[in-house]
């Protein structure tokens, strides 16, 4: 290969690797707009510049558009419409008995958003087999702890329930 040959091919390769560090963008909707977080350099003839709209106008085609976009991960642009808390924690602060029909639990939710969570509460004989069980539904606000009462159904079974069970995680409702 010639000296004019190797210069023209290292030019075309510099090109490249500037445009690509540099945030080249073929267009087709991937231009940096405000908001979106995205980055995003020159623009291209594809990309539809409607300037009559007032505002920033994206042309999305099916195969380029990314499904995380507006995620919230990332840039400053996606928020999440409605936040979910995560499981909270659920303590047995007593089991039931024939003076207290009923098992006590604490849910502690650690996560930065209020939620309402399922717990369900098991009892059981000596032998371990489960004579009925009880769910209730508690709201525990963000960061807080709330005391919950989970009544035994099936009053018959109260003298002999010797354990309650539960999950230690319990999920929002």
């Amino acid at each position: 290969m010639t000296s004019r040959g190797k210069t023209l091919r290292l030019t075309a390769v510099s090109t490249l690797v500037v445009l690509a560090l540099t945030g080249f963008s073929t267009g087709r909707g991937h231009g940096g707009g405000s908001g979106d977080g995205g980055g995003g350099g020159c623009s291209s003839s594809s990309q539809n510049h409607d300037s009559s709209s007032g505002g920033s106008h994206r042309d999305y085609d099916d195969d380029d558009y990314d499904d995380d976009y507006g995620s919230g991960s990332g840039g400053s642009g996606g928020t999440e419409a409605s936040m979910s808390p995560d499981a909270a924690t659920v303590t047995l602060v007593d089991c039931a008995s024939e003076e207290t029909p009923y098992a006590t639990v604490e849910v502690a939710n650690t996560d930065t958003v209020d939620g309402t969570f399922s717990v369900t509460v098991a009892f059981k004989d000596a032998t371990g087999e489960e004579l009925d069980s009880g769910t209730e539904e508690v709201f525990v606000p963000a960061g807080g702890t709330t005391p919950v009462r989970i009544p035994v159904n099936d009053t018959e079974s109260v003298p002999l329930i010797e354990e309650c069970a539960l999950d230690s995680y319990a999920p929002a409702a």
